[in-house]
């Protein structure tokens, strides 16, 4: 066991070095944060602080607190990144010898940096690190931005408009379901009679904003410009990067792998701690491309910069520089066929005195992937031998190129583009590839039909009730009270989409499997199966579909109301999303690639109750905030929709009581059919042979489960 651990392990240790700084250093040195006098406080108690300030109405000291408590936070981070870059540096990891005590220069090097990393966080901080240790809850109100809707609040009170505006807008990116703090965005700038009232985002990624404003250039076909935007935009980016792979060799909590190096040995613990490490390093790529609080194609973000400059870069004449540039974007996507075209163009117009094939992809890039596949490979190799899974996401995943409409910017000759050589790919939006229809036969009595998709606002909709009867409502009411886990369909949290609601559910076949148990009445689980394939037949009928539906995924879920956390509560129950792409608010597109449920072609919700409040089901446009539709959920109701972008939807937030319905997802696809669903038709099989008495069954149906 040791030597298989310690193999990957020996690889895996230069990669925790700092790497270089490819591109260069930025233009200018990033500005240190002002020193406060005295030791650093810890920034969750200065939060603490300021929001108890707030809700005493002591709106000054709240901003004094929450204010020092973001800069807190910043100079933690900092103190973090300097320290463990110096102590790397002055504390190189020593290889691995042979014969007796071959580790102990490796274990030697590993404490010296250990001291020095000590030694530096406690002189920069004024103080033991173990004060700005912080809970997950604050961590995240963190991440999410939340002391900046305390800021925007407090400084309205203070008549500070215009910090008050900032802090809103600092939050509302990385909230932008959050429909109320637009609208108080708008209120203000109303207040102020100043209609395009400057936006501000307080934690903006400096490499996201060099990035957008090479996008602005480029479009406007200032090459130049465009070109010296996007090569600050690659520095900086690569600045984060060492950033976020040096603070990822802090402690680490992995939701699915807990740590067991206590109860192993002290080679594979060592081996544990710095997989965990280099799976947070893995995934930099990710954080550093995501746009706090929307869903968007991220993993096409680092490429893109290639993509544009080659062209950029062809456009001022340095063909050389597009060369570089075109080979770099290939390392990404090397079935590219639009680039792959320029890079013969290109190759077409060098000098005769070079050779093309001399001409390789940006050193940046290429260092850039190797690494980043050298990771991936001993990532897989490690897991196994480790003991814990990990899916390797498709961090290149291409989601139509460049922004532009062409594949050259708008404003160049289209026929020029066409005698130079350039190809004209089109960027195509997702689209519903079948006939829309609807108004089928609703195949049951007593079923109402309410709206459909004009009444509603929208496309391939509609909402019907009296689906289920009071006494099949009350009956499943029963039945979900006796099966339900929390987490149950969320990976096991408890508050999946917010804190302050509690979510439980249960599949069909573990319903079943309770009422073989006697957990549930049998006859009460049959009606959770027989009312879903009932809803199936319905949707199908409704919206005339040619091909059958089958089921991808069934799921009763109910959402509590947490007493003691619903006051001033403005955040949604489920934000919004579509079922089956990466909902893009601003680009008002709706990305239909991994990991969203692509196959996913027909939604459904079966409401149970109403005793409750809050909790309506609510349709927006692509911008996720203007609502189109509000659905009152109530026993028996169903609302049925396409899964696509064309139906963004959301939940308002539960105030108070249990919200409960049955959630269903159809694909048109049989490869996507899914598989619990399938065990649970065997299982209603062998249930209608025993109640008909036609065979003598000779297996236990409870042995199937």
């Amino acid at each position: 066991m040791r030597e298989r651990i310690w193999a990957p392990l020996l690889l895996l240790l230069p990669l925790l070095l700092p790497p270089p700084l490819w591109g260069g250093p930025p233009d200018s040195p990033r500005r240190e944060l002002e020193l406060e006098p005295g030791p650093l406080q810890p920034f969750d108690l200065l939060y603490a602080s300021g929001a108890a300030a707030y809700y005493s109405g002591d709106y000054l000291q709240a901003v004094r607190d929450l204010e020092a408590a973001l800069r807190s936070h910043r100079r933690l981070r900092e103190i973090r990144t300097r320290c463990a870059r110096h102590c790397a540096a002055r504390h190189p990891l020593a290889p691995l010898g042979e014969g007796p005590g071959a580790e102990l220069p490796l274990f030697r090097s590993l404490l010296g940096r250990a001291r020095c990393y000590r030694s530096c966080e406690t002189q920069r901080l004024g103080g033991p690190a173990s004060r700005h240790r912080v809970s997950e809850d604050v961590r995240s109100d963190f991440q999410r931005r939340v002391p900046y809707n305390y800021l925007q609040r407090a400084y309205i009170k203070l008549n500070q408009l215009e910090k008050a505006v900032e802090a809103a807008h600092t939050f509302f990116v990385a909230n932008p379901e959050h429909m109320e703090m637009q609208q108080n965005i708008e209120n203000y700038r109303a207040t102020a009679g100043v209609e395009a009232l400057q936006l501000v985002d307080r934690e903006a990624k400096p490499h996201l904003e060099s990035y957008n404003a090479g996008v602005k250039h480029y479009e406007a076909d200032d090459f130049e410009l465009a070109i010296r935007h996007f090569e600050q935009a690659l520095r900086e980016y690569f600045v984060e990067d060492i950033e976020c792979r040096t603070l990822c060799e802090g402690p680490q909590r992995y939701e699915e792998y807990e740590y067991l190096g206590y109860k192993t040995g002290l080679y594979e613990a060592i081996a544990d701690h710095y997989m965990q490490v280099l799976v947070c390093q893995h995934e930099c790529v990710r954080e550093l491309a995501t746009r706090p609080g929307r869903l968007s194609p991220i993993e096409n973000f680092l490429p893109l910069h290639y993509d544009y400059l080659q062209f950029a870069y062809y456009r001022v004449g340095e063909y050389v520089k597009a060369l570089e540039c075109a080979k770099a974007y290939l390392l990404c996507h090397p079935d590219d066929e639009d680039v792959l075209d320029n890079v013969d163009y290109y190759e077409s117009l060098l000098d005769d005195s070079i050779d093309p094939a001399s001409i390789e992809a940006r050193e940046d890039l290429t260092m850039f992937v190797k690494r980043h596949k050298l990771e991936s490979e001993l990532i897989k190799s490690a897991a196994e031998g480790l003991g814990f899974s990990y899916t390797e996401p498709n961090y290149w995943i291409r989601y139509g190129g460049r922004q532009d409409e062409n594949r050259v910017p708008s404003g160049v000759n289209v026929e020029g583009a066409e005698v130079h050589g350039l190809s004209m790919g089109k960027k195509l939006s997702p689209k519903i590839d079948r006939d829309l229809r609807e108004g089928g036969p609703l195949l049951y009595e007593n079923i109402t039909f309410v709206y459909n998709s004009e009444q509603l606002n929208g496309t391939q909709r509609v909402l019907l009730d009296n689906v289920l009867s009071e006494e099949q409502c009350r009956e499943l009411h029963s039945v979900a009270t006796g099966i339900m886990l929390v987490g149950d369909g969320y990976r096991g949290k408890t508050s999946p989409h917010t804190p302050n609601e509690k979510f439980e559910g249960a599949t069909v076949l573990k319903a079943l499997k309770s009422g073989y148990e006697g957990r549930v009445p049998l006859k009460s689980a049959r009606l959770f199966y027989d009312i879903s394939e009932k809803a199936r037949r319905i949707v199908e009928s409704y919206f005339m579909l040619n091909s059958t539906l089958y089921f991808s995924y069934t799921h009763m879920v109910c959402r509590t109301a947490l007493s003691g956390q619903q006051d001033r509560r403005n955040d949604l129950s489920h934000p919004i999303h579509a079922d089956n792409c990466l909902l893009d608010p601003e680009a008002n597109e709706c990305w239909k690639e991994p990991p969203a449920y692509t196959f996913r072609d027909y939604s459904a919700l079966l409401y149970m109750n109403d005793d409750f409040e809050g909790g309506e089901f609510i349709f927006t446009e692509m911008d996720a905030k203007t609502v189109t539709a509000s659905i009152k959920p109530k026993c028996g109701r169903m609302i049925s929709f396409s899964s696509g972008g064309e139906n963004p939807h959301g939940v308002k937030a539960v105030t108070k009581g249990k919200r409960c319905a049955v959630a269903l997802w159809f694909t048109l696809d049989p490869l996507y059919r899914e598989l619990e669903r399938i065990q649970a038709d065997e299982v209603i099989a062998i249930l209608d042979q025993e109640q008909q008495g036609k065979h003598e069954l000779n297996i236990n149906p409870k042995d199937e489960l």
